[in-house]
């Protein structure tokens, strides 16, 4: 008689969430293990067994007290997972359960599980492990979002990116040069300049040494985009090295917000200056990033044309160690939590 397939055997929901918990604004001591009911998927949304996290900026602020979760979000840190789909709402076909996922979050990624809107879930690229993966999305989302949708860089321009040994940075030189364009970044030491080199960008300017104005006249250089994480007085100095009808894109302000700038160089130069958040974000506007990073992106992964560089790695438990790095910024690249 012909064998039946036997039905899948349904993973395991353990009763209890895993978790680092953020005990009041300070600095990475705060952040302290904890356990939690389990959360449960609604509408729309996808349960994952966490392998990995990613560890990111704006984690830090919120841990600070200076970047609150917006509203219907986790209070849990952490903005970006890779792990294995064990349920899902009523209403979600794709991602299925078994399927191994790299998810953006609006929180709750420092965790053992994770809730995760289903559009938000994108396939882990092949040749990567789950650790990699759980680099990926916060990292893509946003130089997606503000190089290649806000500012619309293109294939022979030329893109100045602030931090560009960050995980931001490192990602956004790989992805401009796979697509065609010419990279300049500020650095702050010669191993990160060289490691921006080694990942493709023409330029790596020491910003403790030199000063990037004074490098982009003496060289005769523009920038059609400038991506910057430093605000402060970075703002009114990228508007000297701007080519006409350039675009400068704001995703951080390491050096502060409020800022007095000279506007002429903006009308001269018929410039543009934009900015974003991604977190709070609707669904569907992040649903639309994905698709873009799924058509065009992962194929670039695939190939090998773009990898996330780990710095290093941490267990779920000494999240406060990873912070405590990234606050250093001796790191090149990203930080990624493991889950046991």
């Amino acid at each position: 008689m012909p064998q039946t397939a036997m039905p899948a055997i349904p993973p395991t929901i353990p009763p209890a969430l895993r978790c680092v918990t953020i005990a009041g604004p300070g600095g990475p001591e705060v952040l302290v293990p904890a356990e939690r009911p389990m959360p449960q998927p609604g509408p729309g949304e996808v349960l994952i067994a966490v392998a990995a996290a990613g560890v990111n900026r704006p984690d830090v602020i919120q841990r600070q007290g200076s970047y609150p979760p917006p509203p219907g979000a986790s209070d849990l840190p952490g903005l970006e997972v890779a792990g294995t789909v064990i349920a899902t709402g009523p209403d979600v076909t794709s991602p299925q359960v078994g399927d191994t996922v790299c998810a953006l979050l609006t929180g709750g990624g420092y965790a053992s599980h994770a809730i995760a809107a289903a559009p938000l879930c994108l396939p882990v690229p092949a040749g990567l492990s789950l650790t990699e993966a759980a680099a990926l999305p916060e990292t893509l989302f946003t130089v997606w979002h503000n190089v290649f949708e806000r500012a619309a860089l293109k294939a022979g321009e030329s893109l100045l990116i602030h931090g560009g040994s960050s995980g931001i940075g490192t990602t956004a030189i790989q992805l401009a040069t796979a697509l065609g364009a010419r990279v300049t970044v500020t650095a702050g030491s010669a191993e990160k300049c060289a490691a921006c080199i080694a990942l493709g960008a023409e330029r790596a300017i020491n910003y403790r040494e030199e000063d990037y104005v004074a490098v982009f006249k003496e060289a005769g250089l523009t920038a059609d985009v400038v991506l910057d994480m430093v605000g402060g007085d970075y703002i009114g100095r990228d508007l000297k090295v701007m080519a006409v009808e350039g675009r400068h894109v704001n995703i951080a302000f390491l050096n502060g917000s409020k800022i007095q700038i000279d506007m002429m160089p903006v009308m001269l130069k018929r410039l543009s200056l934009l900015g974003s958040t991604l977190r709070p974000q609707p669904v569907a506007n992040k649903a639309r990033m994905a698709a873009g990073l799924r058509a065009t992106v992962w194929p670039l992964i695939e190939a090998g044309r773009l990898k996330p560089q780990i710095h290093a790695t941490f267990p779920l438990d000494q999240a406060a160690a990873a912070h405590a790095m990234m606050e250093s910024s001796t790191h090149i690249g990203k930080i990624v939590l493991t889950v046991d």
